[in-house]
C-alpha cells in the first residue's frame, strides 16, 4: 500500500484501500490524473458504462442534461486537460461527440482505464469510527458491495435531479399538450412540425430554443427573469480567454464590468432589443449564459421571445402580458437540483442551506472527504478542475496540510460572506468562483507544508 504520510488512519483498518473516486467525467478524470502521477492507488466508481459524463449521454441515448445540439461554450484551448491538449482538428467550441472521444483519449492516454469500475453505482457513503470510508456500492451484475477506503473524492457533479417550478401555471393539469423538463430533451426532430414553448433563459433553454426553431413549427422562449447573455467571442477572443487573462484580471471589478458591457452594447445591444427582459442585477453578480446562436434566431423571427407563462388552458398558453399562443408541448428549462443522495444530510451542504467547503473541496468535520467540480466559474472549469485536483493529491500523500479547523470554518465564513455580497444568499451562489484567483489560493495551499515532530 502508498505511503500515505500525514494520515493518521490510511493504514488502522484491515482490508482498508487507499482512495475512492466518484465519477468518472472531466472531474474524476482530472482528480484520477493527479493520484496516478503521484502514484496513488484508486478504485473509481462511475454508473455509466463509459467515461466522459453528460458529454456521451447524447450519443448513448441516455436520459441526462446531455442533448444532440450540445456544444461546449468556452474555448477548446482552456477546456481541454492542460498535459493533454485537444486536437487541432477540432472547431473552437466542439460538440460533444468530439468531447466525449476526446475523453476517453485522455483515459486511455493517462492509464485511468484500468482504475474505472463502470456501470457501478454509489449507493452510501459513511465514515466508520476508525476515520476510514464505508462506501457501498451495487455493481452490474446488480450485487451490492461494501468497501473500506482511506480516502474519498466525490466528482459525481451536483445536478443530477431536475427542479420544476414548485408552483406550476394556473390550469398546468388541463393542458392538452406534452409538458417535459429539458433533462429529456434530446433532439429537434422530435418536435418537428410542432409548436413548443421553452421556459428558461439559462445555457439549456437558449440552446434547445435555438435547436428547436430549426425543426418545429413555432418556437416561443418564455421568459420571466433577465439574465445576462454573452456571446462566446468578444472582439474575436473567446469570453472565457479575456476572463482568464491577466491585463483583465488585473482590473477592479467595476472596471471589468464596464468593460464588457461596452463591449456587449457593440456586439449585441440590449436585450430588449430582442424582446427579453433585461437583467436587474449587474454583470458578473450571477452565472452568465453564454450563446451567439439564440440572437441571431430571433433576430430572423425563428424564435419569438415572450414574458413568464400566467395561465394554461387546453392547447393555449396566456402569459404575463396577457399575449397568448398555442402549444403541442413546453419544455421546462428551469434548472437543477444540487443532490448527493450517496452522503448523509449535513455535508456538503450545511446549517445554512450553502455549501461549507474550506477552497470549495474539503469538508473541514469529516477529514478524508474531498469534492472535485462543486463549482461555478466564471470562465472555463478545467483548469480549477486540475488545481483541486493536484491540491487533493497533495493532501493525501502528505507534500500538502490542511489548516487548523478553526481557520477552515473562518475561510468558508469569509468566502460566504463575499460571495452572497456578490451573488446573493442562494445555494448556487454558494459555489461561484472566479477561475483565476480561485486557482492562485489553491496553489497557495499547495505549498502550505506539513508540520514536523
Amino acid at each position: 500500500m502508498e505511503d500515505f504520510r500525514g494520515s493518521p488512519f490510511a493504514t488502522d483498518a484491515p482490508g482498508t484501500a487507499p482512495v475512492c473516486i466518484i465519477g468518472a467525467g472531466p472531474s474524476g478524470l482530472a482528480a484520477a490524473h493527479a493520484l496516478v502521477g503521484r502514484g496513488l492507488g484508486f478504485v473509481c466508481l462511475e454508473r455509466a458504462p463509459e467515461v466522459g459524463g453528460i458529454w456521451r449521454q447524447p450519443g448513448a441515448g441516455e436520459r441526462g442534461p446531455g442533448y444532440q445540439s450540445l456544444h461546449i461554450n468556452t474555448a477548446k484551448e482552456v477546456t481541454g486537460f492542460a498535459a493533454f491538449p485537444m486536437p487541432d482538428s477540432y472547431p473552437a467550441y466542439p460538440g460533444h461527440r468530439e468531447i466525449a472521444t476526446y475523453l476517453r483519449s485522455f483515459a486511455e492516454w493517462a492509464g485511468l482505464l484500468p482504475h474505472i469500475e463502470f456501470r457501478t453505482e454509489v449507493l452510501s457513503v459513511r465514515q466508520d469510527l476508525d476515520g476510514s470510508w464505508l462506501v457501498d456500492s451495487r455493481g452490474p451484475n446488480g450485487k451490492t458491495l461494501c468497501r473500506r477506503f482511506a480516502r474519498v473524492i466525490v466528482s459525481s457533479g451536483a445536478n443530477t435531479e431536475p427542479l420544476v417550478p414548485d408552483t406550476l401555471p394556473t390550469g398546468a393539469g388541463s393542458f392538452t399538450g406534452r409538458m417535459l423538463h429539458s433533462v429529456d430533451y434530446q433532439d429537434a426532430r422530435e418536435f418537428e412540425g410542432q409548436r413548443v414553448v421553452v421556459v428558461g433563459l439559462g445555457p439549456s433553454a437558449v440552446d434547445i430554443a435555438s435547436d428547436l426553431s430549426r425543426s418545429a413549427a413555432r418556437t416561443v422562449l418564455s421568459v420571466r427573469h433577465g439574465l445576462h447573455v454573452v456571446p462566446k467571442q468578444l472582439y474575436g477572443i473567446s469570453c472565457d480567454v479575456i476572463a482568464e487573462s491577466s491585463w483583465f484580471t488585473a482590473m477592479s471589478m467595476p472596471e471589468r464590468r464596464e468593460y464588457i458591457e461596452q463591449a456587449l452594447l457593440v456586439s449585441r445591444g440590449r436585450l430588449s432589443d430582442y424582446g427579453l427582459p433585461e437583467p436587474d442585477h449587474p454583470l458578473f453578480s450571477s452565472a452568465v449564459t453564454v450563446s451567439d446562436e439564440i440572437f441571431s434566431r430571433i433576430r430572423h423571427g425563428a424564435v419569438t421571445a415572450r414574458p413568464g407563462i400566467e395561465a394554461l388552458e387546453r392547447e393555449v398558453v396566456r402569459f404575463t402580458d396577457g399575449s397568448t399562443v398555442e402549444a403541442d408541448a413546453i419544455i421546462w428549462c428551469t434548472g437543477y437540483r444540487m443532490a448527493f443522495p450517496f452522503l448523509s444530510g449535513g455535508c456538503p451542504v450545511g446549517p445554512r442551506g450553502k455549501v461549507e467547503l474550506y477552497r470549495r473541496v474539503v469538508a473541514p468535520e469529516r477529514p478524508g472527504l474531498y469534492f472535485v467540480g462543486l463549482i461555478r466559474p466564471v470562465g472555463a472549469i478545467t483548469r480549477s478542475l486540475e488545481a483541486q485536483a493536484e491540491w487533493v493529491a497533495r493532501l493525501i500523500t502528505g507534500d500538502a496540510e490542511l489548516p487548523p479547523q478553526e481557520e477552515m470554518h473562518q475561510e468558508i465564513d469569509t468566502y460566504l460572506e463575499a460571495v452572497a455580497a456578490r451573488y446573493g444568499h442562494g445555494l448556487g451562489a454558494s459555489i461561484q468562483i472566479d477561475v483565476v484567483p480561485y486557482v492562485r489560493e489553491l496553489q497557495r495551499e499547495f505549498q502550505r507544508e506539513p508540520h514536523t515532530v
